[in-house]
């Protein structure tokens, strides 16, 4: 078997001997989900590596960390294209939806994009706990997995020519835009996310260099840890609880798989 998809396997719970096609990526995107955070401890610990194939290997599938949308993204482009999928990797800007307006970071959002039988979707990895757990085509046609819907709409922006919107479960009763993308400028180069690895740890807007944040789905949820909470989302109801510097460290190794100093 090649070696990616053995560590691949391994890091998410499958069967070495999973024959992956286009009808069952469902599976593997919720087994991904479900196993593979998405964290910043690397951002946050100012560790960072150049991306690469190899370092993404590394940090996700040996060391069993998690990542950010352009490692986790990253990572799962290169699982598709081993397994011969005509998959590419495309640049967004996420929409922030306490100020109703874009991020003012530029394109630092990673997604990828999968195109089968004369259909293109979506398939994402690396959206926080907005992950779309199927295929989502680029034809506005809605998919529904366990956390919600999803669909893809045309929308021309200045930041692209798609959206991808979302209805999360127990959470919105209406459609709301997770990011703007464009699939014209497809991304072979993974090196070209260094750019956006330098702008998520440097720039004072960005979200993710303020303090630690964990997050990855359930079978019924999601979990989130902070420096300072522990939030568990178990069939719509919310559980908060405020912790110390020793509970997270205890938490992220209990819930997540990373060992804090």
């Amino acid at each position: 078997m090649n070696k990616l998809n053995g560590l691949f396997y391994e890091r998410i719970g499958l069967s070495q001997e999973h024959l992956i096609t286009f009808d069952s990526l469902a599976t593997v995107l919720e087994k991904t989900a479900q196993t593979i955070p998405f964290e910043n401890l690397c951002i946050i610990d100012k560790k960072t590596n150049e991306i690469t194939k190899g370092n993404l290997i590394n940090k996700i599938l040996v060391r069993k960390e998690g990542g950010i949308c352009y490692e986790l993204n990253s990572l799962f482009y290169f699982y598709l294209i081993t397994n011969e999928f005509d998959a590419f990797l495309a640049r967004g800007v996420v929409f922030n939806q306490a100020k109703q307006e874009y991020q003012d970071l530029g394109r630092t959002h990673v997604t990828i994009l999968v195109n089968h039988e004369g259909r293109s979707y979506v398939v994402d990895t690396g959206f926080g706990g907005n992950l779309p757990l199927k295929p989502v085509p680029l034809t506005g046609e809605p998919v529904t997995s366990h956390n919600g819907e999803f669909r893809v709409r045309k929308l021309n922006t200045q930041y692209g020519n798609y959206v991808l919107e979302m209805k999360l479960k127990h959470k919105d009763t209406e459609w709301k835009i997770g990011y703007a993308f464009d699939n014209r400028n497809p991304i072979y180069d993974v090196t070209e996310f260094n750019e956006i690895q330098s702008i998520i740890a440097e720039h004072p807007e960005s979200p993710f260099n303020k303090g630690p944040l964990l997050t990855r789905l359930t079978s019924n949820g999601n979990i989130t840890l902070t420096n300072s909470t522990w939030t568990e989302w178990k069939d719509g109801i919310a559980s908060k609880e405020i912790i110390e510097a020793e509970k997270f460290k205890e938490l992220a190794k209990q819930q997540f798989g990373i060992e804090k100093e």
